[in-house]
């Protein structure tokens, strides 16, 4: 195994090295004049890393591909994908690259990925850069995420390149650098099946277990039992994307990991008035990502990386198919028990309520036909243990209170539990917006502050009251994200 050591960083490359016909070795672009515009402290701090260091010449010439050590080779990967549910044989890293991998402070080892680092052989015609806003979203995004207690990639810095790119307008180009247990996706596995064939997969299969899952490796069927784990894991984190609201917005094969983080922050958003058919993505022009039709298209995506996996599940496909589709028949049910398990801790209860999830679903139906705030209802609620004057819900805001009481629930411990798990902020996509209009301008407070707020966001503070107001009506009946590519 290859090490190569810089002043900041100590880079290995299993899985390059593991799996070359998986990626191309590739350098990243050059940039007049690259400056550091933001860093996560606290992440910095988990790589071992000095988070000034990465504002000297040296850190900004390591973040963005420039200035490499010898021994360090950059390489873009390779993968397929159902794009919103047509197969593309050939994506890849069109303008990333996998910088390497460390081992964190406690060992874990992790990718450092590069977005917006110039064209790669995966390009398809693009022009491999990335703009300002688009990176700063993924930043302020996924960090919250991760103070909600969800999976998902993080991001270490962006860096602004000195150049403009080319978008609607001309814009402020940037680079992400993104932070991962690993970039293998379900779309890694659709590739390897469909260039490379069976030995690949299994090769493939055998690092991912390794990497990931290695209590898998003495598993009577490996390669099920891979499948049986992913399946659990995206179960988990999209029941965890429906509790906060969260909207991905591009649920393509690709964007699907084998680890259970979320990936890719393009259009995604947040839930605000509560509605299934919620769609803010530009390109989603048939609500196929919909808020509500997330779980399902999880389990879609699921059965891709079965079919991929199926000459390894046992050599006759008959069987195969059988035993792969037997697993795949579990997910609505491992979802619906990580949402309900949700659902109970958000309402304060100590269990799930006797009456068949009728408690949840009616809910959910007033909650859609008085358009309320998902977010906010919650608080409300907990609000209303303590005493709070508020007008939530007359019919079943009882029922509620009763089976609090048929559990026997001290309301104060159960608003304090509920306090835990709801959060009065989320990235509402309203701020969002304007603070990345701000720092396109130059002007970087905004996110700063967004940021800050975000990522403690259980905690009421004096002072941040718009952070946890709904959008304006002018803004939500308007409001649609972009993929930034």
């Amino acid at each position: 195994m290859g090490v190569a050591a810089h002043p900041l960083l100590t880079f290995e490359h299993t899985y390059a090295e593991a799996l070359p016909e998986l990626s191309r070795p590739w350098r990243a672009a050059t940039f007049p004049a690259p400056r550091l515009l933001a860093v996560n402290e606290g992440l910095a701090q988990e790589l071992g890393l000095d988070a000034d260091a990465l504002a000297t010449p040296e850190g900004v010439g390591l973040l963005t591909g420039a200035e490499v050590p010898e021994g360090v080779q950059p390489v873009a990967q390779a993968y397929s994908g159902h794009q919103f549910g047509a197969f593309s044989p050939q994506l890849g890293d069109g303008r990333a690259l996998l910088l390497g991998e460390v081992l964190d402070g406690e060992g874990r080892r992790r990718d450092v990925h590069l977005k917006g680092s110039g064209r790669t052989p995966f390009a398809r015609g693009g022009d491999g850069k990335a703009a300002v806003g688009p990176m700063l979203r993924e930043f302020v995004v996924s960090e919250a995420m991760h103070a909600l207690g969800i999976p998902t990639t993080r991001s270490l810095a962006v860096i602004a390149t000195g150049e403009t790119v080319v978008r609607d307008a001309l814009l402020p180009g940037a680079i992400l650098v993104r932070v991962a247990a690993s970039h293998l996706r379900v779309g890694t596995f659709q590739y390897a099946a469909v260039h490379h064939g069976p030995e690949v997969v299994r090769r493939l299969a055998d690092y991912a277990i390794a990497r990931h899952h290695p209590d898998l490796a003495d598993a009577d069927n490996p390669y099920l039992a891979l499948l049986e784990r992913v399946l659990d894991r995206q179960a988990a984190l999209v029941a965890r994307w429906m509790l906060v609201g969260f909207i991905h917005g591009v649920m393509n094969t690709d964007n699907m990991t084998i680890s259970g983080e979320t990936i890719d922050y393009g259009p995604c958003a947040f839930l605000e008035a509560y509605d299934p058919e919620a769609v803010f993505s530009s390109i989603d022009h048939g609500g196929r990502y919909a808020y509500g039709n997330q779980p399902a298209i999880a389990q879609w995506d699921l059965a891709r990386l079965a079919e991929a996996l199926l000459p390894l599940i046992d050599g006759k496909q008959e069987a195969a198919i059988e035993r792969a589709t037997d697993v795949l028949r579990a997910f609505p049910d491992r979802y619906g028990r990580a949402w309900r398990a949700g659902m109970v801790a958000k309402l304060g209860l100590a269990e799930e309520p006797p009456d068949d999830g009728a408690l949840f679903d009616d809910l959910l139906g007033q909650l859609q036909e008085r358009g309320l705030d998902w977010t906010a209802f919650f608080r409300d609620l907990a609000g209303s243990l303590r005493g709070d004057a508020l007008a939530l819900l007359e019919t079943w805001t009882p029922r509620w209170r009763a089976e609090l009481q048929a559990q026997g629930r001290d309301p104060l411990v159960a608003a304090e539990q509920m306090d835990r798990v709801n959060p009065i902020y989320i990235p509402r996509n309203e701020r969002v917006e304007e603070a990345l209009a701000a720092a396109t301008g130059g002007d970087l407070e905004p996110v700063q502050r967004l940021v800050q707020v975000v990522t403690d966001p259980f905690v009421a503070r004096a002072g941040l009251e718009r952070y946890a107001e709904p959008a304006s009506a002018a803004f939500a009946g308007n409001f649609r994200t972009f993929c930034g590519t």
